[in-house]
Parts: C-alpha cells; sequence; structure tokens
C-alpha cells in the first residue's frame, strides 16, 4: 500500500501542470525576461540559446519579450565569424529576441560593430543595461 501512494504521489509531481501566475502572460502582458552571457565556451553559450528556446516554446513568442546580453568573453555569442552560433542567434532574432552587446566589452576586445551580427543593439555597459532592465520588472534568469 506504501508503494502504491508512493508511486501516486511521485507520479503526480511528474505530470503536474505549471500554473501561471497573475496576470497570465498574454500580448498585453508579455513576461520579460533578460539572459546574461558572460562565458565564452560553446557549451555555455548553447545552453542559454537553449534555455532560451525552451522559455519561448513554452509559452509562446508572442507571449514573451526577451533579451540577451552579452558581456565579457560571451561577446562572442554575436561574432559574424561564429557562423554555428550564429545561426542560433539569427534564428531566435526571427522570433523578436533581442542581443545586446556591451560596449565596454568590444572596446576592451577591439570589436568593430561591423563584427557583429547584423541587428544586433549596442549598449555602453552590458550589466548596467541588466540592472536597469531588473528595475523595470524584467525577470533575470541566469541558467
Amino acid at each position: 500500500m506504501r508503494f502504491i501512494l508512493s508511486l501516486l504521489l511521485f507520479l503526480s509531481f511528474i505530470f503536474a501542470e505549471t500554473e501561471f501566475a497573475e496576470p497570465k502572460p498574454s500580448i498585453d502582458n508579455p513576461r520579460k525576461i533578460v539572459f546574461p552571457i558572460t562565458k565564452g565556451d560553446d557549451e555555455s553559450i548553447n545552453h542559454v540559446l537553449s534555455s532560451a528556446n525552451n522559455v519561448l516554446k513554452f509559452y509562446g513568442p508572442e507571449n514573451v519579450q526577451m533579451a540577451i546580453i552579452c558581456y565579457s568573453k560571451g561577446i562572442r555569442t554575436l561574432l559574424k565569424k561564429e557562423k554555428k552560433i550564429a545561426v542560433r542567434v539569427r534564428s531566435l532574432m526571427t522570433y523578436d529576441v533581442e542581443f545586446i552587446a556591451c560596449g565596454n566589452t568590444m572596446r576592451t576586445k577591439h570589436i568593430k560593430k561591423e563584427d557583429l551580427i547584423d541587428g544586433v543593439e549596442i549598449v555602453t555597459a552590458g550589466i548596467v543595461e541588466l540592472v536597469e532592465r531588473d528595475l523595470k520588472g524584467w525577470i533575470y534568469i541566469r541558467p
């Protein structure tokens, strides 16, 4: 009997539906989510891009505003020459995901605007952009 109760309890967790907080996500009230990318290795970059994709799939792209801010070694994410990563970035851009480059990192690493994937926004300081988005109610996710 204990086994059956334990199994039922376990199965209830597996199949539990996510309950949306109020107000529920919608076109008029999208979830505002910001991800940072600060590491430059493929695994770290792809983990954030996959997490962003999963969020879009769950909520639906029309119910999400999303920004991915790249600074420090994560700026590699936004370089045209990184062809495999650039394909993923452009794909997310088709769903209106904003990609933002840190101007301070660009100066430090001698990266020019023309080195970046078309459509990338540049801000003075990536970390400050994260702070300001947080203060405006954006949800900060660090996968």
